[in-house]
């Protein structure tokens, strides 16, 4: 649950003004599924994301991360599009590293929709010192939501909500669950059509 340190250049890999620490997400689909990982912690499955870098853009870091999470390059995936703008979430209080200055209360991310291009496509989860994930699997569409850890659900909703239509074009966007409305922040679903115009 890092947040990232300050560097007064740049707003990347750091804590803005906010308070929120820059971040990219990543929906990684295949076949009508999405990609997701178990964290090591045993606190759930997510997403691939993590933090910009001082100088890069958001697309560089969106690559670097698909690298150093799962293994998967550039080139083994097709951009299918990207939220508006940042969605955010807080971290609850028992999170927070009150030592640290500045203080980060949670992340705002710009989330991107990826395409799989190839099912020999091996996962690796072995790039870093302190891998993310230790195991895998393809998810139905809106899953993500109820399995992530509950303070990230409302960002999950809200960015997979947004990408649906470019998920799945020509009116083909799963129906939403029956238990969609209990596990969302706002406790009621938002008409698809409109999500794309957040």
């Amino acid at each position: 649950m890092s947040c990232g340190r300050l560097s007064t250049a740049y707003m990347s890999d750091l804590i803005d003004s906010d308070g929120f620490r820059a971040n990219v997400g990543i929906v990684l689909m295949h076949a009508g599924e999405v990609f997701l990982g178990r964290r090591r912690s045993g606190r759930g499955w997510q997403f691939p994301q993590g933090g910009v870098r001082a100088g890069e853009t958001l697309e560089q870091a969106l690559y670097r991360e698909l690298e150093e999470e799962i293994g998967v390059g550039k080139a083994s995936v097709a951009l299918g599009g990207q939220t508006a703008g940042w969605l955010r979430y807080r971290l609850p209080p028992r999170y927070l590293r009150r030592n640290q200055r500045p203080l980060c209360i949670g992340q705002k991310q710009r989330w991107f929709l990826l395409r799989l291009q190839s099912t020999d496509v091996r996962f690796d989860f072995g790039r870093t010192a302190e891998p993310e994930f230790d195991q895998w699997r393809w998810a139905p569409y809106w899953d993500p939501v109820k399995e992530v850890i509950y303070f990230k659900r409302p960002v999950y909703a809200r960015a997979l909500t947004e990408l649906a239509p470019l998920a799945f074009p020509r009116d083909n966007v799963p129906p939403l669950p029956p238990w969609w409305d209990k596990l969302t922040a706002r406790g009621r679903s938002e008409p698809l059509a409109a999500a794309g115009r957040r």
